[in-house]
């Protein structure tokens, strides 16, 4: 959550990208839950105003970073054109996610500080590792609104960054008016909906770790190289994790026939190869990296 952290990691997605984006047309998408639970804690320390909505904060988010990729991106790839565009997304109002929060954002606490906070702001907390994050609603995303102007920016040759965080949460009215909602959108399942919609010919996952592994952590698994949606939707992976990002790969590859792949960002061209990750591509059972 510190700036400069922020920075740094962002240079690295930078460089990987731009390796990309040189050969091809390019949409990014990102995260943003540590730095919207970071927001919530700030708006929460100021107690002469209630505190911002999740889908605000989700926008401040949305536009911070954002900003930074593009900074970045436009430094490693000079007269590349690019776009940041806040993004709302559609979601269900009856969506059952919104009475079962589990979607981590924010610091992680250790058990006694979660329990008071628990306590105190009725807040919901997951496991994270030897700690525990406050998991708020993470329903599934219907509909990206500013579609078509994504759309007109891709046409028009530009790299566009939109959806971060999974997007802004809204929800139509009986009239078709917009609000916003209580609620984090998964950034995976959205960046799946978004390659659908737009036609893309691969869905790249990057993250900090180089492939799906067959158990976790590393230690006790193998890093699963090329497989199917069927093979890998059969094993288990952890819902705060790398669970999403599984089920959104499938789901692009199963909707649309295409690639999907989920590796490091390190790795992004060796991945879109085929060389690196785990690639999700069709009928191929799994095949476990050495």
């Amino acid at each position: 959550m510190e700036a400069d952290v922020q920075q740094r990691n962002v240079a690295v997605a930078a460089s990987a990208l731009a390796e990309v984006a040189r050969e091809h047309a390019v949409v990014v998408t990102h995260g943003n839950g540590p730095q919207v639970g970071l927001l919530a804690l700030q708006a929460l320390a100021y107690r002469e105003v209630r505190p911002y909505s999740l889908d605000v904060l989700g926008a401040e988010s949305e536009g911070m970073i954002g900003y930074l990729i593009a900074q970045a991106f436009a430094n490693e790839v000079p007269g590349l054109e690019i776009a940041t565009l806040l993004t709302q997304v559609e979601v269900d109002a009856a969506d059952p996610a919104f009475a079962t929060p589990t979607k981590p954002i924010g610091p992680v606490y250790d058990d006694a500080e979660a329990r008071q906070l628990a306590a105190r702001k009725a807040w919901t907390f997951v496991p994270d590792g030897r700690g525990f994050r406050r998991a708020v609603p993470s329903p599934i995303p219907r509909r990206i609104v500013e579609i078509n102007a994504i759309k007109l920016l891709v046409r028009a040759g530009m790299a566009v960054i939109c959806a971060g965080g999974g997007g802004i949460p809204v929800v139509p009215s009986q009239d078709s008016r917009l609000r916003g909602v209580e609620a984090v959108i998964d950034k995976d399942h959205t960046s799946a909906l978004l390659a659908e919609v737009l036609g893309a010919d691969a869905l790249l996952l990057l993250t900090d770790v180089p492939a799906v592994w067959t158990e976790w952590p590393m230690s006790k698994g193998r890093p699963i190289g090329h497989t199917s949606p069927d093979a890998l939707s059969a094993q288990t992976f952890d819902s705060g994790s790398m669970g999403p990002k599984v089920q959104a790969a499938c789901r692009f590859v199963n909707r649309t026939g295409r690639m999907a792949a989920i590796g490091a960002i390190e790795e992004a061209e060796a991945i879109l190869e085929g060389l690196a990750g785990t690639v999700i591509d069709g009928t191929k059972p799994i095949r476990i990296s050495s």
